[in-house]
């Protein structure tokens, strides 16, 4: 029984994205689609275990799903039966649904699965609905599995997915790829909640532990789903090479006891070969769309260029500053943001002194942007060490653990104030 059970979770696993998406495109409401998936979810627990797994388990399921759409059509026909005219409209949607899910078992369901993408990553959402809908629906997370990542409770995590789909079915949002200018904006608005997914997991806001692999690994997923959807659209891939290079140091960004290591510390042995390559052939097929395209390389793209530099030096010392420095420069144009100014200090600190670097980060001091930002001070703070000015430093890094809220961090920036003398 529960090698059946544990069968069904990753049956559900991999097709509930699909049935979901399919089943939306023909009632316009992803919450019912959820439902009737989930009622499907619920026959193949009852059934499955007395009659064995079926030989093509997401066909199964989406029948199942068919059954139970036309089952609720029927109940709901029945409430109105005494009105001819609702009665009849109620038959012909019973036949129209049925006959679109039935045809539905044997589409190409990839451009559903994109519809669903579009639709979960809607700007009407706040990003926070959003981020949740999207890791529930696509990235298949359970509602106790994304409030433990994102240390909220279960029921106010429920509560944002429950409004989510409630303001999609209230604004009337249509299920549908957008096209033309439409298509730019809301791939924006898709590709910033699978960033915003990854950065959670890579650099984790609060809590005990620095990073959260699995929220990671799901937002690799999503990018490399969305990147083979909307195959034509440079920072798809971008963003896609971008996580890739970025996660493929995963192992050696914490020691054994959990506690961060930075980047030029990192045994570089310990990354990921693999999706190092996976990365950079990525990033290769953004530039070659852009070139085809006429276009240059989006914020993505360009953060990817400069994860490759540092994937690409076999050492610290041979990591090419300068170039990232330019790429630095190249964002900053693009998408211009007080963190993107910071993180440029940085590469310019390394690649022409830390004096450079420290001047671009104290003109930064009085932006309100960066007032609770936790890594400004603690930037700072390692430019004043590198300079002498140790007690400086110190109180950049007191500072720097005083705004921070994640428990590694915090202790990370003391014991940084702690190695300085006065």
């Amino acid at each position: 029984m529960s090698e059946v059970h544990e069968t069904i979770e990753a049956v559900w696993k991999i097709e509930s994205t699909r049935l979901i998406a399919a089943i939306a495109r023909v009632t316009h409401d992803i919450g019912i689609a959820e439902e009737l998936a989930q009622d499907a979810l619920v026959t193949a627990l009852e059934v499955w275990p007395e009659e064995g797994i079926p030989d093509k388990p997401g066909a199964w399921l989406m029948t199942a799903a068919k059954r139970r759409a036309i089952d609720s059509l029927r109940r709901g026909r029945m409430l109105v039966q005494k009105h001819e005219e609702i009665a009849r409209e109620l038959e012909w949607q019973e036949q129209r649904l049925g006959d679109a899910l039935e045809h539905a078992l044997d589409q190409v369901i990839d451009d559903d699965v994109l519809r669903l993408v579009f639709t979960a990553c809607h700007p009407v959402l706040a990003v926070e609905g959003r981020i949740a809908l999207t890791l529930r629906l696509i990235g298949g997370l359970t509602t106790p599995e994304i409030a433990r990542a994102f240390l909220v409770s279960e029921k106010t995590l429920g509560q944002r997915i429950s409004r989510a789909k409630n303001t999609l079915s209230e604004a009337h949002v249509p299920f549908e790829t957008p096209s033309g200018d439409e298509l730019r904006r809301r791939v924006e608005s898709v590709l910033l909640v699978v960033y915003l997914i990854f950065n959670e997991g890579y650099t984790a806001t609060a809590g005990e532990a620095w990073m959260r692999p699995a929220l990671c690994d799901e937002a690799m997923r999503l990018a490399r789903i969305l990147a083979e959807l909307a195959h034509e659209e440079p920072e798809a891939h971008g963003l896609s090479a971008l996580l890739q290079l970025q996660a493929s140091r995963t192992a050696a960004r914490i020691d054994a006891q959990g506690r961060p290591v930075l980047l030029a510390d990192q045994n570089r042995a310990r990354w990921d070969p693999l999706l190092i390559r996976r990365g950079l052939a990525g990033l290769e097929r953004a530039e070659a769309l852009c070139m085809a395209q006429g276009r240059v390389l989006g914020p993505y793209a360009l953060q990817a260029a400069i994860a490759a530099c540092h994937a690409r030096a076999r050492t610290a010392e041979a990591t090419d500053w300068a170039r990232i420095a330019a790429l630095y420069d190249a964002l900053a144009t693009t998408a211009p943001s007080p963190v993107v100014e910071l993180n440029r200090a940085v590469a310019v600190a390394m690649a022409f002194g830390p004096a450079a670097g420290l001047a671009i980060v104290d003109a930064l001091q009085t932006d309100p942007a960066l007032k609770a930002y936790h890594w400004l001070p603690a930037v700072r703070g390692d430019l004043l060490a590198r300079l002498g000015r140790a007690a400086e430093a110190r109180e950049a890094f007191l500072q720097a653990a005083a705004l921070a809220r994640n428990a590694q961090e915090q202790a990370l920036m003391r014991k940084r104030a702690g190695g300085l003398t006065q």
